[in-house]
């Protein structure tokens, strides 16, 4: 699920969920609208991100680069390791500005019935990691 909100100076997409190869579909209509708006700020919230693929990757390389384009930038928010692993592999990591100071919020708790083991956890969020870091 990707949500896209506005200020007078900056779109953000808050993205939950997989961003993948299954998400593919929505990426074009997305990218679309925020190009649209014309915003100087795009901030990609990326605390409920649970998986990224490559496909996942070049929808948010697409995004940044349009945005650099119109003389923009596009700050990651919440991105933990593993996905900015990726965009590192991708060569893109320079595209993006990494907010080191936000904290995700902590993930609602799912109550699990006695008789089953606990919900897994949640992957960690690690944040304070600069571009070229």
């Amino acid at each position: 699920m990707i949500e896209i909100s506005t200020s007078p100076a900056t779109t953000t997409l808050t993205i939950a969920g997989d961003l993948d190869l299954a998400e593919r579909d929505q990426f074009p209509e997305i990218t679309a609208r925020v190009v649209g708006l014309r915003r100087q700020l795009l901030v990609l919230d990326m605390c409920r991100v649970t998986f990224m693929d490559s496909t996942g990757a070049a929808f948010l390389i697409s995004l940044a680069d349009a945005g650099r384009r119109r003389g923009g930038a596009t700050v990651l928010r919440g991105c933990d390791e593993r996905d900015l692993f990726v965009l590192e592999v991708c060569g893109a990591l320079d595209l993006f500005r990494i907010d080191g100071d936000h904290e995700c919020p902590a993930a609602p708790e799912t109550p699990t019935p006695s008789s089953t083991a606990p919900a897994p956890t949640p992957r960690p969020r690690r944040h304070g990691r600069s571009v070229g870091a």
